[in-house]
């Protein structure tokens, strides 16, 4: 066996290692949206939204839509909260935390890709991934995402050249009929029927724009940092942005977060928010992971598949059945992620231009 074919074997085991990552992504992540639909209804977040919503008593509701979008902000707080801790603790694990105290340092080479992506995939992305499930519902906020793989591929060919080849650019096309399957046959559907939840829609936008864009930016600070490391002073950049920042802007806004916060810290909360953080931490790892070994567009590809299983283990534990537009979409979303990743291996002999 000549070099050429030692080359092009190694290239082939990289491929499927980085494959089977990204399928671990998919499936944690499809998980995360059960915790992530359950938490609205227990305490003291059902509270919170009945008294931001109705705070005279009166049932009217009048405030409904900042109530929603008060609590998708200390859910997202707290989800990011329980995701670094879980992420510690995997580091720690590894014994890296010496390696991740030299990429914090290395902050113009590395670690500022990391925080960037913290923006983009925390206040934009998760924000906006529970802003759907509290206007819509999870279905919809799973299936909106879809279309991110379409946004990091283009954005990774743009800034650093990573390859697309001709069968991937299908794939895009197939996932962006999908994605208008769903948000304009959706949105369609509302109108028709009287009303249009349009702030869930501006919610999916939101996720699909973030994750895209934030993939894209992560690929770059993968060049020289691991993948554990990198992941883990991403969300150490979106836990600032939360605690620091928009918490306390909230609060100043005259929101009583602070309140609900602390009476966060009961049993039941700590045990969803906790299997929130698990799902979502580790599907995040293996998310990165695959970036390097078979780069962005094919990790968000195959990643994609993260729809299917949380329509799947939605129906199965949540018995929720999204309306047919989302599967449509969803289902073309899908075939759209496996037509991007379905080229020979052996061909993609590099993953950036030359």
């Amino acid at each position: 066996m000549d070099i050429r074919e030692l080359k092009k074997l190694e290239n082939k085991r990289k491929m499927n290692k980085g494959y089977m990552w990204a399928l671990f992504c998919a499936i944690l992540w499809g998980i995360w949206y059960i915790p992530g639909t359950i938490i609205w209804a227990l305490p003291p977040f059902d509270a919170m939204w009945i008294n931001i919503a109705d705070p005279t008593g009166a049932g009217t509701y009048e405030n409904g839509t900042a109530a929603t979008l008060v609590v998708a902000v200390l859910i997202s707080a707290f989800n990011a909260l329980t995701v670094i801790l879980a992420l510690l603790l995997w580091n720690g694990v590894l014994g890296k935390f010496g390696e991740m105290s030299r990429t914090l340092k290395e902050f113009h080479p590395c670690s500022k890709w990391f925080f960037l992506a913290s923006i983009f995939g925390g206040p934009m992305a998760i924000l906006g991934s529970f802003i759907a499930i509290g206007f819509i519902g999870a279905g919809f906020a799973a299936v909106a995402a879809l279309l991110y793989p379409v946004i990091g591929s283009i954005l990774a060919r743009q800034w650093y050249g990573e390859q697309i080849s001709k069968r991937a650019w299908a794939g895009i096309f197939v996932i962006i009929i999908g994605g208008l399957t769903i948000f304009v046959g959706g949105a369609i559907a509302e109108i028709s029927a009287g009303s249009i939840n349009y702030i869930g829609y501006v919610g999916g936008l939101m996720a699909a724009l973030g994750w895209g864009i934030e993939g894209a930016i992560a690929g770059k600070g993968l060049d020289i940092a691991e993948p554990d490391v990198g992941i883990t002073i991403r969300f150490l950049g979106e836990n600032l942005i939360w605690w620091i920042i928009l918490v306390p802007a909230v609060a100043l806004a005259g929101y009583p977060i602070f309140e609900y916060a602390i009476q966060a810290f009961n049993p039941l909360s700590i045990l969803v928010l906790g299997f929130a953080g698990i799902t979502f931490g580790y599907c995040y790892v293996s998310w990165y992971k695959s970036f390097p070994l078979i780069g962005v567009g094919r990790g968000q590809g195959i990643g994609n598949l993260y729809g299917l299983c949380a329509v799947i283990f939605m129906y199965l534990f949540l018995a929720q059945v999204p309306a047919w537009t989302v599967l449509v979409g969803g289902a073309l979303c899908v075939l759209g992620s496996f037509v991007m990743i379905s080229e020979e291996t052996g061909e993609a002999e590099s993953l950036r231009g030359e």
